[in-house]
């Protein structure tokens, strides 16, 4: 169903696993979710534990290869967890799994909690960031980076206020990468493009969820590889941050998720002029989680 501004909300109640088959072949323009972390969310969701990770996840990263389109993108929000003493492989493991089932691994992406608060255990400190991994099914995907460009900064003050020979040609790469720079180019200009780490501040009103987004976090990445009209896909809805961003931005918007009070969330949350469609499962799930 659609509103004035030409998008759609579709929410379906029910286990990922099974309500993803629903969802049309190479329908989706961009996946933006975070599933619950190993052992975490127990209360929610279950919980998973790290050893079995990775066998939990293959049958849905499975499904969301089959709906995304080739020239879509996955952002993939997840974490390692210490396990008995260390850091757990499982997300390293996830990864190279993911390109046995046909996915790109093509970015990565640093989420910079700037108001991540102290602490400290006997043998580390608090993490102040989390992974955001980028998949793609093809090498030429839609990407607008134009859309996320930021204010040139400080740096641009005393960088390009005396600049050398090599600031004015394409000096390449001394690694032998294969790419280069040119300095010069960044004169008289107000607007840069942003480097993959997002410094953005954790979501403080939790709105009843244990690990809420900040809406700023799916905006960016809405901006960069969509465009209005195109389709949004949050197979972990939860609270409904990323689809209630993607209604905003007059995007078509698809949310799973497996509680029913995080539906009544989400609704609640959405523009009050908003057409939506719920659809429940086809089977049930009883003590099924996601």
């Amino acid at each position: 169903m659609k509103n004035g501004n030409g998008n759609s909300v579709e929410l379906f109640l029910g286990d990922c696993r099974e309500e993803l088959k629903r969802i049309d072949d190479d329908s989706v323009d961009l996946i933006v979710t975070s599933p619950p972390y190993a052992d975490q969310r127990k209360q929610i969701y279950g919980g998973i534990h790290p050893d079995q990770y990775v066998e939990w996840f293959l049958p849905i990263s499975e499904q969301l290869l089959r709906v995304l389109k080739p020239t879509g993108t996955f952002i993939l929000n997840i974490k390692e967890r210490v396990h008995e003493g260390e850091r757990h492989t499982y997300v390293l493991e996830l990864i190279m799994e993911m390109k046995k089932q046909g996915w790109l691994w093509t970015e990565e992406f640093i989420w910079h909690k700037k108001n991540c608060y102290p602490g400290k255990w006997p043998n580390r400190f608090r993490d102040a960031w989390e992974r955001l991994l980028q998949f793609n099914k093809d090498r030429k995907f839609d990407m607008y980076q134009d859309e996320v460009r930021v204010p040139t900064g400080d740096w641009a003050k005393t960088r390009l206020k005396k600049l050398s020979d090599t600031d004015k040609i394409r000096d390449n790469s001394k690694v032998g990468s294969g790419f280069g720079k040119n300095i010069s180019n960044w004169l008289n200009r107000d607007l840069a493009y942003p480097t993959n780490v997002l410094h953005l501040s954790t979501e403080c009103s939790n709105r009843n969820h244990s690990a809420t987004f900040p809406e700023a976090l799916p905006e960016w990445f809405i901006k960069l590889f969509t465009k209005p009209g195109d389709v949004v896909l949050d197979p972990f809805m939860g609270s409904g941050t990323t689809v209630v961003v993607a209604q905003r931005l007059s995007r078509k918007a698809i949310g799973i998720d497996i509680l029913s009070e995080y539906h009544e969330i989400t609704l609640q949350r959405l523009d009050p002029v908003v057409e939506w469609t719920l659809f429940e499962p086809k089977v049930k799930y009883g003590n099924t989680k996601t």
